[in-house]
Parts: structure tokens; C-alpha cells; sequence
């Protein structure tokens, strides 16, 4: 069963990772030089992509959430 859209950026935020905001639907986070665009709404399902690339941004940083 996929993540929600909420545990990706709790997961984010717990990594350290900064909401800069977004524009409709998407939230931009950022840690140093690291970037990580996340869309859809907080209750959808997370697609498979975007929760491989949290996991690459969160490893990518060194930190585990």
C-alpha cells in the first residue's frame, strides 16, 4: 500500500529538509543544496516515483527520519 503525500513530508521535515512553498499543489523543500518537489494533496496516495526520490534526497543528505 502506497505512503500518503502527508508521510513524505513529515519524512522530509524530519530529515531537516524547509518547506519554501510551492504554487497549487506542489511544496518545495530544500536542505543545503539538496531539492525535492513533492505534488498532489496531503490524503492522496504517493506515487511510486516521488517516494523513490525522497528516499534518494533523505540518503542523499545522510539523514534517516
Amino acid at each position: 500500500m502506497p505512503r500518503k503525500i502527508r508521510e513524505l513530508i513529515a519524512a522530509l521535515e524530519a530529515a531537516g529538509f524547509r518547506n519554501r512553498g510551492g504554487k497549487g499543489a506542489h511544496r518545495n523543500f530544500t536542505k543545503g543544496r539538496s531539492r525535492c518537489t513533492i505534488s498532489g494533496k496531503p490524503g492522496d496516495d504517493a506515487k511510486t516515483y516521488q517516494e523513490r526520490e525522497v528516499a534518494a534526497r533523505i540518503a542523499e543528505t545522510g539523514d534517516t527520519p
